[in-house]
């Protein structure tokens, strides 16, 4: 089980990466995969326009980047903290790749896949379901964070 205090640490470190994603044109979202003892094992930021890969999410970059530095696809007893509920694509990978527990800052009512339109990680049909610490149990503070950094950059995408 992951504390307030550790998931909001975590949770910082994903924004940090979202930021970065502003300076490509992509969706401000970060993630970051840390092993047992709080090690940060990868990062990853929306890279969609930046590579004009559809799947580069944050989410998805995040975990290979951990699965290299731990020279293996099963990421148990690791934590991964992203800053928007992960979609349909990454709640899959989430279950794929075993991690232990998903910390998530803002809510996705259109595409989320963690409880917001779907709830794949937690479907019993699968054979892996992580622990899950979504934005209202997470420290207020944060989760506005986490959806401030996607609001703004919504709105200025608007008035363009």
């Amino acid at each position: 089980m992951i504390d307030r205090e550790a998931a909001d640490a975590a949770l910082g470190l994903a924004i940090e990466e979202g930021e970065r994603a502003l300076e490509t044109g992509d969706v401000p979202v970060g993630a970051v995969v840390l092993d047992a003892d709080g090690t940060v094992l990868g990062t990853g930021r929306n890279e969609r326009e930046a590579t004009g890969d559809p799947t580069a999410h944050a989410e998805v970059l995040a975990l290979r980047a951990a699965a290299r530095a731990r020279g293996e696809w099963r990421l148990t007893d690791c934590t991964l903290a992203v800053t928007l509920e992960p979609c349909l694509m990454c709640a899959g990978a989430v279950v794929l790749s075993r991690v232990d527990r998903l910390v998530f800052g803002a809510r996705d009512a259109k595409a989320g896949a963690v409880g917001s339109v779907w709830d794949v990680v937690r479907d019993p049909r699968l054979n892996h379901r992580p622990e899950v610490l979504p934005p209202d149990l997470v420290s207020e503070d944060v989760a506005e964070r986490c959806a401030e950094l996607l609001s703004r950059f919504f709105a200025r995408r608007r008035i363009r």
